[in-house]
């Protein structure tokens, strides 16, 4: 590609209001433009660094038995009422009506698609194992996007899907994918980690996300360099302190003016913020309607609202108001579930055996003392909801752990048969019995990667594109003005060079040896050959690599050899 006829044109500064390097060297380079909040163009450059990334997945899941298929963006509300799935998500699925009044929906992904698929398709046990995938266009409206491609509101993924008749048969594959994902990224020269996560609006049993190591990243990871324990924080676990053991007291209410924090109410009784029980108050969405939520967690400890969540099974929560609290007969800041009635309670599996806590008593500047659970209230649910923090003991080896941030370049799922169930996809077992097909579920973000890899590799004159996905492998600068000699040179290598296979950008512009080399270094291209009458008095071509400040000098016959090597 001559740069004189690129489509795409490189910019001197970033636009305002970029906030993540990939997103400012992307535009500037010349791969990307914004249209609106959360929606880009890939621009020629773009887009073929996208394919070369697309062409790596495909490799890679090919080799693992996928089938490639394509799947629609537009998707009939039916299927998702369905499974279930258009009361749980929110706003970020997209509804609409068609001309003739029916309820549509933007693809978020494709599971149940495939659970309708399967149940046209796949009739015997014999048929399985089957894996499918597709790259496809995806829409979340997003409420906070962000940092360029690293979150969107529409994108490419590949999602694909494994399909079994049995549990092992999920695992195997869920195995393979793991493993795949790890080549793909290594393959992309982007570095990863694999960490335990939340199943969220999948479902199902379990699920990995691989995260890149960023300070850009939303997503907090809580790590252990000893054992190699590695989670979301989401769902995190950590070796909880167990409490002193104490004979149980006789419950009383004390005077506890101004104390609406543990802090406080810890200082004014001047006892250890583990010997008190916190309330936190929400509101959760249940089978579509909402509920009060008292959670209960020792005053050292911080509620994690997504474990809080699933234990529930809430499909939503946000914090409570004064007045919901107020509603259920608490007092914010000197609340307990001690005389309330229907509300569900949850409290962390520490309470039940942390004796004597202080709990609120309902009454503006008052608590109790000596609360203890079985005996003064019950909950309903008792489970690990507690988050993870810096300096906690690793659930594995009691390490202390330690947070990292991370950007989620891709996830994989154990669905089970929430959806097979569903949308009646099930196959005849061997003893002739209709079986729910075992379901998986992996993704992976194409331009989430491409700007993850920019993240990674650059420095302050631009991009350094690993060889395997840059747009072009070669990028050729001819300094010959009206020379002839040069011109004619730069021309041969250009056609030279390409009837080898080696892609190549040629900058055959009319502009001065400065603006070429510093687009030459925004861009970001591996090699970087110039030709000038310096150069052919030298010998030949001046070759650099560009994560490299050596420069050499090859003979014109040789060149292809040389890029080739």
């Amino acid at each position: 590609m001559k740069l004189s006829k690129q489509f795409s044109s490189t910019l001197r500064d970033a636009p305002t209001g970029t906030d993540a390097v990939s997103q400012q060297l992307l535009l500037r380079a010349g791969f990307i433009r914004q249209l609106g909040v959360g929606l880009y163009s890939l621009l020629p450059l773009g887009l073929r660094a996208v394919r070369k990334i697309e062409n790596i997945i495909r490799e890679e899941m090919n080799a693992i038995g996928g089938q490639e298929l394509l799947m629609p963006v537009v998707h009939p509300a039916e299927i998702w009422k369905q499974s279930g799935r258009w009361d749980s998500i929110d706003k970020e699925m997209v509804r609409f009506k068609d001309r003739r009044d029916r309820d549509m929906v933007l693809a978020m992904t494709h599971e149940e698609i495939v659970a309708t698929l399967c149940a046209s398709e796949l009739k015997s046990y014999r048929q399985l194992p089957q894996m499918v995938y597709h790259l496809q266009t995806k829409f979340r409206d997003d409420p906070r996007p962000r940092a360029g491609l690293i979150r969107v509101r529409e994108f490419t993924m590949k999602d694909s899907y494994s399909l079994d008749i049995d549990e092992a048969g999920l695992n195997k594959q869920y195995q393979a994918h793991y493993d795949a994902y790890f080549r793909i990224f290594q393959r992309c020269a982007l570095p990863v980690i694999a960490v335990g996560s939340d199943v969220g609006m999948m479902g199902g049993q379990g699920a990995h996300e691989y995260m890149f190591l960023t300070d850009i990243g939303e997503d907090t990871l809580v790590l252990c360099d000893k054992c190699g324990y590695a989670a979301n924080r989401q769902v995190a676990q950590f070796a909880k302190p167990a409490a002193a053991a104490q004979a149980m007291q006789t419950m009383q209410k004390v005077a506890t003016p101004e104390t609406k924090t543990i802090e406080a109410l810890a200082n004014l009784l001047n006892v250890p913020t583990t010997q008190t029980a916190k309330a936190v108050f929400f509101m959760a969405t249940l089978s579509g309607k909402e509920q009060f939520v008292f959670a209960i967690i020792r005053g050292d400890m911080v509620v994690n609202e997504t474990k809080l969540g699933n234990a529930i099974g809430a499909g939503g929560l946000r914090p409570a108001t004064e007045a919901e609290i107020r509603v259920i007969g608490a007092e914010p800041g000197y609340a307990s579930p001690i005389g309330l009635k229907n509300v569900l309670v949850v409290v962390d599996d520490t309470i039940p055996n942390s004796p004597n806590l202080v709990s609120g008593a309902n009454e503006a500047g008052y608590h109790f003392i000596n609360t203890n659970y079985g005996r003064d209230y019950t909950a309903q649910i008792v489970a690990d909801i507690a988050a993870a923090n810096d300096g906690d003991g690793c659930i594995n080896c009691g390490t202390p752990l330690h947070s990292s941030r991370g950007v989620e370049v891709g996830n994989i799922f154990k669905l089970g048969t929430k959806y097979s169930q569903a949308m009646g996809a099930t196959v005849l077992g061997e003893d002739g019995v209709p079986r729910p097909i075992v379901m998986g579920s992996y993704g992976i973000g194409v331009g989430r990667l491409l700007a993850c890899i920019a993240e990674a590799h650059h420095d302050e004159f631009g991009l350094r594109w690993p060889a395997v996905v840059a747009p072009y492998q070669v990028h050729l600068v001819a300094l010959g003005g009206k020379d002839v000699a040069v011109n004619t040179a730069a021309e041969a290598a250009y056609q030279a060079l390409q009837s080898t296979g080696v892609e190549v950008l040629f900058d055959d512009r009319v502009e001065s040896p400065g603006v070429k080399f510093t687009n030459a270094d925004l861009i970001g291209l591996p090699l970087r050959i110039t030709i000038s009458g310096k150069s052919l008095a030298a010998g030949g071509a001046e070759v650099k690599r560009r994560d490299s400040a050596t420069r050499e000098i090859v003979p014109l016959d040789q060149l292809t050899t040389y890029c080739k090597s």
